[in-house]
């Protein structure tokens, strides 16, 4: 039964994060529920589901392909980025305690699921609030280091980061976005590994399903309307939020 309910958490993780992100919020429950505990879990988790994040981001390759011809966009810093503060929180994920990530996490997913809504809902928004060039970098430097921590909602947070800087085009936005959600748990991965956290048994598991979920989600995203896709990920974000505002410390 356990083993059924982790896989079934990691194909829907999968699927999730090829369309909005948030897939871990799934995973790492099911890993706890199966017995790990929380750290090895959140661990495991971020390696089970990174081998799912490099197929969608091959199987994206057009988006990020438009993504680097876009003017506005300096994709190779926003990698480097990326790379640097999944490194980071890696790091402070073996030094830290969880307790004070968990009391913020529905915070930082309330807010980014707020912004990332009203930006392509409510566009008279989108001209009072805008990221510059500068901003981008910077919140993509914050969100890195919180991916490569916890990982729970990194898509979502960057989707909101990339409608502030004024994209729409939810395709490239999405494609972009898995591109550096790969490079920060890259990091976070070769991190993890080398402190002995993974439990690999259950993490081969939740990996495969992890894939074939990505494999799903990615094919529907593409031919499903952007405003159903944006409303997919607005969702997301206030499901992610409650449970988050709910769930005991």
């Amino acid at each position: 039964m356990v083993i059924a309910l982790v896989t079934l958490a990691a194909f829907a993780a999968g699927f999730i994060n090829a369309i909005a992100g948030g897939g871990s919020f799934l995973t790492f429950p099911a890993l706890i529920a199966a017995g790990l505990p929380p750290i090895q879990a959140n661990a495991s988790s971020t390696v089970a589901l990174f081998p799912g994040q490099i197929t969608t981001a091959f199987i994206a390759r057009d988006g990020l392909a438009a993504a680097t011809k876009d003017k506005r966009i300096n994709v190779p810093v926003l990698a480097l980025i990326s790379l640097v503060g999944g490194l980071v929180g890696g790091f402070l994920l073996l030094a830290t305690p969880e307790s004070l990530f968990k009391k913020i996490v529905p915070w930082l997913i309330l807010f980014a699921t707020a912004i990332f809504a009203g930006g392509n809902f409510l566009r008279p928004a989108e001209e009072k609030v805008r990221l510059n060039g500068a901003g981008i970098l910077i919140v993509q430097g914050v969100v890195s280091i919180y991916g490569g921590y916890f990982g729970g909602g990194i898509g979502i947070l960057m989707l909101a980061a990339l409608t502030l800087y004024g994209l729409r085009d939810i395709w490239l936005m999405n494609s972009l976005k898995i591109l550096l959600a790969v490079l920060m748990n890259a990091a976070a991965v070769v991190t993890f590994i080398i402190a002995d956290l993974v439990h690999w048994n259950l993490t081969l598991i939740v990996a495969t399903s992890a894939i074939a979920g990505g494999y799903v989600g990615l094919y529907a995203a593409r031919r499903m309307p952007a405003s159903a896709v944006k409303g997919f990920v607005v969702a997301t974000g206030v499901v992610l939020t409650i449970y988050f505002f709910l769930k005991p410390a």
